[in-house]
Formats: C-alpha cells, structure tokens, sequence
C-alpha cells in the first residue's frame, strides 16, 4: 500500500526556515529519500512525507517543533525505521524528524552506574559501550544491531533478557524531551526513587512518539554477569514445548532468555543464513532455547542440568549444550533473524501478543485454528518465558493487514481470543497505526478518553504522530 506524496503543508518560507534550523545538507526533499524514509518494517506499508529533516541538537529539534506547532505540520518523529507497528510511518506527510544525527553516548557513570545517551545510539553498540566498563544494559530487542536507544523508548522495548531482568521502563531514570510547542523539559531526575508528582518519565516512556521529541535518555545500568550458559531443546508438539516453559518457572528457575520457535520459522531461517546449527525434521515441531546467566558457573551447570531433566516430563528430544561462545552466538543469529527470514518468505503480517504464560498452549492453538478458519498459514516465535508471542501470517492474497476488511475481522478474533486468556495486542512492538483498530477490544471507552485527555494536554494542535495509537475523535 503506497501513500501519495504530501504536497502543500509546508511553504517555500517553510523550507527556508528548516534550512536555518539544521543546515541545508539535512533539508531532503528528494524522491529517493522520501521513498527511504517513508517505510519502516511494517508489513509493505509506504507513506511519503513532504520533507526530511536531520536535526543535530536539542536546540534544533526545538525549533523544528516550534515551527511546525505555529503552522499545524504534521511531525513524525523516526529512530532507525525498524519498527512493526507503522508508528514511524509519516502516513499525514509533513516532516519526518530523523533522529539519527542524536548520536552521542553523552557519559558513562560507573560510580552511579548509569548511562546518558542520545535517542540516535544503535541499542548494541550502547550495550557494548557499557560492557567495556563491566556494565550491562539488559534489553536487547532482536533488532539490537540496527534499531535505535531513542526507538526502544518509545516502544518500551523488550527482547530476550526481559523474561529475566525486565524492558526498557525498568531501566530508565529520566528523559529530557522537546514537547510539541518546543519547549524542552526534563520528565524526573537522574535517581533510583522518585515519588515526585506524577511519573512523566514512565508516561514517555510507550507512547510512541505521540507526546513530544525524546533527545537525551538517562538509563539505570546493573554489573555485567561473568557467566551463561545455553541450550537448545526439541520437542515433538507445540503444546508439550509451550506447556514445559510454565513448569520451568514453577520448579523456581528463572532464565535469562526462554526462547520458542517453530519448526517452520526455524526452517526458514536456517536456510536463509545457511545454517546447520539447529536440527530440523518433520519429527519436531518446535524448539525452546533457554539460557541462565549469573557469576558461579557451578551453580549455573546445575541449573541447566535440572531444566533439562524436568523436561524430560514433556516429552523433550535430546538436549544440545552449546560448547562455547561461537556455537551460543549462531544459535542467537538464528533467533535474531527469525523475523526477517520469515517476512522475505511472505509472512509479512506480525501480531505481537502477548498473554500469561501458562496461557501459551492455549494461544498457540486458538492461532492454529484461526488460521484454519480465515485461509491463512502461521508461524510462532519469540520471548515464550514472558508469554509475549510474535504470530506471522502468510495469507495467499492478502500481504498488509492495514486497510484489509478481511484480515481485520480475522485479526479481531485473533485479539478477542488472546484478551480472553488475560492477554493484550502489544507486548514490545507498540500500537502504531496498525493495531489501532483493536485498541476498543482490549479497552473501554473510559481508558480510551484517558489517552486522548494527556495527548491533547502534551500535544492541543495534534501535529506529533498524529493518528497512531487513536484517532483523537471516535
């Protein structure tokens, strides 16, 4: 689906004015960078804004927001455009703010243990930074190598670790961010406790660029863990490999990744990235990999060693230990490119449920059956530990669930069943635009009014991603 190209918001004057601001190399108005910035990885969903904007500082993102609020532009602020959800999709036209120039790890503070960085730092190449200092930084979204700190935010990013250690709200302190009008404020204070008024920090923090520009984070670091271990586990059915991941955390384990993936995903992928790493026969159906971190490593081999034999209760196949660091990051290459494999391979609807864990036999077949009913295939992968289960559909005719009549009442369901097992539509990738047609099926109208109230509080001419999450009117 392809949007036309915005014409008329922005004047002559208007341009000159950007030019001012950033400097006229980072005004782009050209097809071929208003083509790249007017997708992210959302489905095959295109929209072209009028204008791209690359901003360097706090003081021009301010100014940007101050033009724009003056003259009721649409803004659409962007990290690295590796979200799902469409929420960088600039589908008003307007201006696409790239952050991309905000680009500094600003300090490391290793006697408070924490972080100040700019929104445009690549998430591992933080994590890497901090590493360094024997520091960690925990979440760890799939899309690590290439998506943006300042995108985790908006999100509330999760990943693998979050099972363990928790998301991206856990671990931030204070954000200083442009509100719409361009005044710039800071949400709390670079400490652990704050019951200062209301938490504007956390407010930001989710909201998907729809409340103003976030340009400095501040993030709490922990010590980095000297040890993991991982394995990978086959089992024969769905249901017996969904069902051992709630039975691991009964028996007291908590691991710092616990992984599922199908047999079909895997399939896949491991034909794309030409990798052997992991046995696939039509005699497994999926694979947990489940990794324990901590700093005694015995303690660790005997954690492994006990998740391994309570699993032999769900019909497991035979357990493979990676040796060393090699075997353990092709097995995390695997996992990370899931996503991409499987779109390339025509699944390129994803659902990003999420629902308590003891809840995923259920949700597994409950997709299963919908697929049956509505004439789509469906993959299933993801953070099984956290019960947050990403769904990809490869549906013979239908390729974008956005704008589709047909996909929408199937996705409906999909998200009735999944709000009936006490779940919700989004656990890490965001509403955006997409998944706003079901926010009435999870939320009544009083939660709905809510969000509309403090969008309109932070943002009355509503030019910030205008249109993602809700419509301001019903």
């Amino acid at each position: 689906m392809s949007g036309a190209t915005a014409k008329g918001l922005i004047t002559p004057e208007n341009f000159e004015l950007f030019k001012q601001i950033v400097g006229e190399p980072y005004v782009l108005a050209d097809a071929e960078n208003l083509q790249h910035y007017g997708h992210d990885e959302t489905e095959h969903l295109q929209y072209y804004p009028e204008v791209v904007l690359k901003p360097k500082s706090t003081e021009e993102v301010a100014a940007i927001m101050q033009l724009c609020n003056t003259h009721k532009i649409p803004v659409t602020p962007r990290g690295a455009g590796t979200g799902l959800s469409g929420g960088a999709l600039p589908h008003l036209g307007g201006v696409l703010l790239s952050t991309e120039r905000l680009n500094k790890i600003i300090q490391i503070d290793e006697r408070n243990l924490q972080v100040i960085t700019e929104p445009g730092v690549i998430t591992e190449e933080l994590q890497n930074a901090v590493k360094e200092k024997g520091l960690f930084y925990p979440p760890d979204p799939s899309s690590r190598g290439s998506c943006f700190i300042g995108g985790n935010i908006s999100e509330n990013s999760g990943g693998p670790k979050a099972v363990k250690y928790g998301v991206v709200k856990d671990y931030v302190l204070n954000l200083e961010v442009v509100l719409p009008s361009g005044e710039v404020i800071w949400t709390g204070a670079n400490v652990l406790k704050n019951s200062t008024g209301y938490n504007l920090t956390q407010l930001v923090v989710g909201s998907e660029g729809t409340l103003g520009v976030v340009t400095k984070i501040v993030l709490k670091l922990i010590p980095h863990p000297k040890f993991d271990l991982l394995m990978l586990v086959p089992f024969a059915s769905l249901d017996n490999a969904s069902a051992a991941v709630s039975a691991i955390f009964r028996a007291g384990f908590v691991p710092s990744a616990l992984e599922l993936v199908e047999i079909d995903a895997l399939k896949i992928v491991s034909k794309m990235v030409d990798s052997t790493a992991v046995p696939v026969n039509d005699s497994i159906a999926a694979h947990l990999i489940i990794e324990v971190d901590g700093n005694n490593i015995d303690v660790l081999m005997s954690e492994m060693e006990a998740i391994a034999e309570l699993l032999t209760q769900f019909d497991a196949g035979e357990v493979f230990f990676a040796d060393d660091a090699q075997q353990k990051a092709e097995l995390w290459k695997l996992r990370r490119r899931v996503a991409e494999a499987v779109k390339t391979s025509g699944y390129t609807i994803e659902e990003d449920t999420v629902v308590p864990r003891a809840e995923l036999p259920a949700l597994i077949k409950g997709v299963k059956e919908l697929g049956k009913q509505y004439g789509f295939h469906a993959v299933c992968y993801g953070h099984a530990g956290d019960g947050n289960l990403h769904i990809r559909i490869n549906h013979p005719t239908i390729k974008n669930s956005h704008g589709s009549e047909e996909m929408t009442t199937a996705l409906k369901a999909l998200f009735e069943l999944v709000k009936s097992l006490g779940g919700t539509i989004s656990g890490e990738h965001g509403i955006g635009l997409i998944q706003k047609p079901y926010m009435h099926t999870v939320f009544k109208k009083a939660n709905l009014h809510l969000m509309r109230e403090i969008k309109k509080a932070f943002d009355p001419n509503n030019i910030l991603n205008a249109g993602k999450i809700f419509d301001l009117e019903d």
